[in-house]
C-alpha cells in the first residue's frame, strides 16, 4: 500500500480549516505564523511558498518576511526580537538553511519557544526527550501521523531509522520510541546496514543520498517512510532515499517521492501553528 500523504494532509487541512473559521468569533482573530526567508535559494523559496499556499487552504494569517542573504546575525536577531514582542504573531520560522556569516543554532535559540512551530528551539527538544509537552518537529510528527493513518501497529515493532540529524532522524526515533517500538538509530558508520535494516518491520530513511536503500536492504512486509528528497542523478527527477520502483512491490506500506512525507511536514506546521496559537489564547 502507498501512502499519499498528499491525501492525508488535504484531509486534516481541511478539519483544520473548520476548526480555525470558529476563531474569529471566540478569539477575535485566525492564529498568525511569520517565515522568515533569508536570501533566494530556489529550493527554500519554494518551501516557503509551500507554506503559505497551506496557511490560506487553513484560514492562518501568513507574514513572510523577506531579507537579502547579506544580513547581518545581529540584524537577523534584531527582527526576531521584534516578531517575539508582536503580540500578533504566534508562531515563527526561520527558513533553513542560512547562509554561513550566520550561526543557525544561536538564531534558533532566539525564537521564543512558544513561538517555536519548527520545534527546533533547545528547550522544546529538551522537553521532547523528557517526555514534557512541548512543541513537536514537523517531519516526525507527520511520519507517526502517516504510520497511524495506514493502521500500522508501531507498539512492539523493530523500527531502524537511518539518519541521526537533529530535525528528523533523533526526533523521529524517540517518537517511534514513545509509541513503544524497539528502535534502532543507524547512519553512515553503521557496519553491515542492509544486516541491520532487513530487520526492520518498519523502516524510516532520512539520509540525503538518492535511492540509497535499495530491495534488498528490505524485508518482505516491512513498512518503508522515505524522508529523502533528491534528484535523481539520471533522470533528474525528484525521488527519494529509496529505490521506489524497486522496493514498493515487496513493503507492506511505502510512502512516495515526492507526495508523501513532504506535504505531512507543512501540514503538521500548519497544527502546530494553530496549537501555538491556542496556548498563547489560553485554552490549551
Amino acid at each position: 500500500m502507498v501512502i499519499s500523504g498528499k491525501e492525508l494532509s488535504a484531509r486534516l487541512k481541511a478539519e483544520m480549516a473548520e476548526q480555525v473559521s470558529t476563531f474569529p468569533a471566540r478569539y477575535g482573530r485566525v492564529p498568525h505564523l511569520a517565515v522568515v526567508l533569508v536570501g533566494d535559494n530556489p529550493a527554500s523559496v519554494s518551501y516557503v511558498t509551500g507554506k503559505a499556499k497551506a496557511s490560506a487552504e487553513v484560514g492562518i494569517r501568513n507574514t513572510t518576511i523577506l531579507r537579502p542573504a547579506d544580513i547581518s546575525e545581529a540584524e537577523l536577531l534584531d527582527l526576531i526580537a521584534g516578531l517575539n514582542a508582536d503580540a500578533e504573531v504566534d508562531g515563527i520560522l526561520v527558513q533553513l538553511p542560512l547562509p554561513k556569516h550566520i550561526d543557525e543554532e544561536k538564531v534558533i535559540a532566539a525564537i521564543d519557544k512558544s513561538k517555536d512551530v519548527d520545534g527546533f528551539h533547545p528547550l522544546n527538544v529538551a522537553a521532547l526527550w523528557q517526555k514534557q509537552s512541548c512543541t513537536l518537529p514537523c517531519t516526525p510528527k507527520g511520519i507517526i501521523k502517516m504510520l497511524k493513518a495506514a493502521g500500522v501497529e508501531i507498539a512492539g515493532k523493530r523500527a531502524v531509522v537511518i539518519g541521526r540529524s537533529n530535525i528528523v532522524g533523533l526526533p523521529v526515533s524517540k517518537l517511534l520510541l514513545d509509541e513503544n517500538a524497539t528502535v534502532t538509530i543507524a547512519h553512515s558508520r553503521t557496519r553491515n546496514l542492509g544486516e541491520v535494516t532487513r530487520g526492520a518491520e518498519i523502516l524510516v530513511v532520512a539520509i540525503g543520498r538518492p535511492k540509497f536503500v535499495t530491495a534488498d536492504m528490505v524485508a518482505d512486509g516491512a513498512v518503508v517512510i522515505d524522508v529523502g528528497v533528491n534528484r535523481d542523478p539520471e533522470t533528474g527527477k525528484l525521488c527519494g532515499d529509496v529505490d521506489f520502483a524497486a522496493i514498493e512491490p515487496k513493503a507492506s506500506v511505502i510512502t512516495p517521492v515526492p507526495g508523501g512525507v513532504g506535504p505531512m511536514t507543512i501540514c503538521c506546521l500548519m497544527e502546530n501553528t494553530i496549537e501555538c496559537f491556542l496556548r498563547r489564547m489560553g485554552r490549551k
